[in-house]
């Protein structure tokens, strides 16, 4: 079920849960547009005034569109996404929703999920969402992998790969059961040193704080092991790219019926379900900008045949059946997976975009276009009329300026924010000299 947004539930006592469980400092944490997780260590006895006026910030030292003149950023604690650091239980972490002036900063990404949210409840809709987080293991420089043992050209399922860093993996595995996630399945990636992890779907704002969660504590287990773990998309240029699939599934609003499935549907999809997959469809080269958010995104999505043979990352707008060389795979009645998704994906704007195209796609009655099953790895050449996905961040970010509708269902004031900050993020790409151009064009 949905977090319990009722006053009772937001007017839990953080002081009390102190007491009770032992903890000497609360980690206010907010995540900013481009996906960086801010926080103040704020000690249990300050924490009741934090809950009523939030920890203070300064928005332009952050990636907000604020500037130095903007009043004060006050981070809210939300009492109901508590959770007690497992590897050191002297802290709580709490994710924040922003507010200035006592007003929600609708730039802000929690912000931004929880608007599009209440617009599906407004029409009966719960939307319950999972990810599958890839991540790889490096060492502390971050240019080569942790595991010098782990060299196999297909080490996807590599058994003894795996065991070589169970320390690690089964650490973050046994915090999630601790939490109460239902972790169901860890593996080694398709790369060499990498990793997944998976654990239960839930409504989406839940996904949303866990996503979150799960990299802080991915990151923090890994270097207690003198390791580093990167979500970056494309880590190293010949191995798979860390993706993070969402797979969707829309309820009534008691959690209980599946409004995506119709059982006497071939592929198991109602109206509804075919509709929020039409706009995923409709949207996708703009809701790229969000799903895939760097300039490294696109050297996944338009990569070259990797070591193992396939990139596993999609580079056209397709849909399919169970098949994993598409943008979109239903794999299952009631649902679908959306495989276009990096690991530098926001947690909780790659929710809000997910909901904002699908409700489009609704209201529109979209037609998400004919099915193909072909081997887009082998085939793909051959479609000449599904869309290309975007081969950069500036294509893709142009994408999401021109979709009004889009823009319109995150809100525009967000949307004019991270398109502004995200431009000039590729404009400092851009000006950036590389040694590619030394070597290529130095004696024209």
């Amino acid at each position: 079920m949905p977090y319990d947004s009722s006053p009772l539930a937001q007017e839990q006592d953080l002081s009390a849960i102190a007491k009770e469980r032992g903890v000497r400092y609360f980690m206010i944490s907010y995540t900013d547009l481009f996906g960086y997780q801010r926080a103040k260590l704020v000690p249990a006895i300050a924490i009741a005034d934090m809950q009523k006026d939030g920890a203070g910030f300064a928005g332009f030292a952050t990636w907000l569109d604020l500037t130095p003149a903007h009043p004060d950023l006050f981070a809210i604690p939300d009492p109901s996404t508590f959770i007690q650091l497992p590897w050191n239980r002297e802290i709580g972490w709490v994710a924040a929703d922003l507010v200035m002036e006592d007003k929600p900063v609708a730039q802000a990404p929690r912000v931004v999920l929880k608007r599009v949210m209440k617009d599906a409840a407004d029409k009966g809709l719960y939307i319950k969402t999972g990810v599958e987080c890839e991540f790889f293991l490096t060492k502390p420089c971050g240019t080569l992998i942790s595991d010098d043992a782990d060299r196999a050209a297909k080490s996807c399922y590599d058994q003894q790969a795996l065991m070589r860093r169970y320390d690690v993996i089964s650490e973050i595995c046994d915090h999630m059961l601790s939490l109460g996630w239902g972790p169901y399945q860890n593996d080694h990636e398709d790369a060499n040193g990498q990793f997944e992890m998976n654990w239960n779907f839930d409504d989406s704002l839940i996904t949303a704080d866990r996503h979150a969660f799960f990299k802080f504590m991915a990151r923090s287990i890994a270097e207690k092991y003198g390791l580093r773990a990167t979500f970056m998309p494309k880590p190293f240029p010949t191995l798979t790219g860390n993706g993070c699939h969402a797979h969707i599934s829309v309820w009534d609003k008691t959690g209980q019926v599946n409004k995506f499935h119709d059982a006497n549907d071939e592929m198991g999809l109602s109206r509804d379900g075919y509709h929020f997959l039409g706009g995923i469809m409709r949207h996708a080269e703009a809701l790229s900008a969000i799903t895939n958010p760097t300039v490294n995104s696109y050297k996944r999505i338009n990569a070259p045949r990797t070591l193992s043979g396939a990139t596993w990352a999609p580079n056209s707008v397709t849909w399919t059946g169970n098949n994993r060389t598409h943008m979109v795979r239903v794999p299952g009645k009631g649902r679908f997976e959306l495989r276009l998704p990096d690991g530098a994906a926001n947690p909780y704007l790659l929710q809000a975009v997910i909901i904002a195209a699908g409700l489009n796609g609704i209201n529109k009655a979209a037609d998400p276009g004919k099915r193909l099953d072909i081997d887009m790895y082998q085939l793909g050449h051959t479609v000449t009329d599904a869309p290309k996905l975007p081969l950069n961040l500036l294509d893709a970010l142009r994408n999401f300026n021109k979709d009004q509708e889009l823009k319109e269902m995150l809100g525009v004031e967000f949307a004019d924010a991270y398109i502004k900050l995200k431009t000039s993020e590729w404009n400092s790409f851009a000006s950036h000299f590389t040694q590619w151009e030394r070597d290529n064009t130095l004696d024209i």
